[in-house]
């Protein structure tokens, strides 16, 4: 399976990642999962808001590569845009926790520029 496709299984298991760095050394009652993370500050606090903007981005990625290999798209374009849309989340994740946040919305932007490119490519006009 190509990289472009295992992307997205990468990019679905990039929130997991904010999630543990958000929970990391704070107390947690499984019984009441989210009342941790509502009471984060600092750091993890930041971590917990990249997970969720982590899981409000993927939707749109998904669909966007989907689509773009059905309309079959030449597999090293999407390859390309995999790998930049991941770097770019992965950055703003990263920006987000160290409280960044210039750098971090040029991260989601481009991560979005990522996802219109891969739709503009599936409608044959990139």
């Amino acid at each position: 399976m190509p990289f472009a496709l295992w992307s997205i299984l990468l990019v679905s298991l990039l929130p997991l990642l904010w999630t543990l760095l958000a929970k990391a050394g704070i107390p947690y009652d499984n019984h009441r999962p989210r009342v941790g993370l509502a009471a984060a500050t600092g750091w993890r606090q930041r971590a917990n808001w990249a997970q969720q903007n982590a899981w409000e981005a993927f939707p749109s990625y998904a669909a966007a590569m989907l689509l773009a290999w059905m309309m079959k798209v030449p597999p090293a374009r999407l390859d390309l845009l995999a790998g930049l849309y991941l770097l770019l989340r992965l950055g703003h994740g990263l920006c987000y926790i160290a409280d960044q946040a210039t750098l971090r919305s040029l991260c989601w932007l481009g991560g979005m520029a990522m996802v219109v490119l891969l739709f503009v490519s599936a409608a044959g006009v990139f």
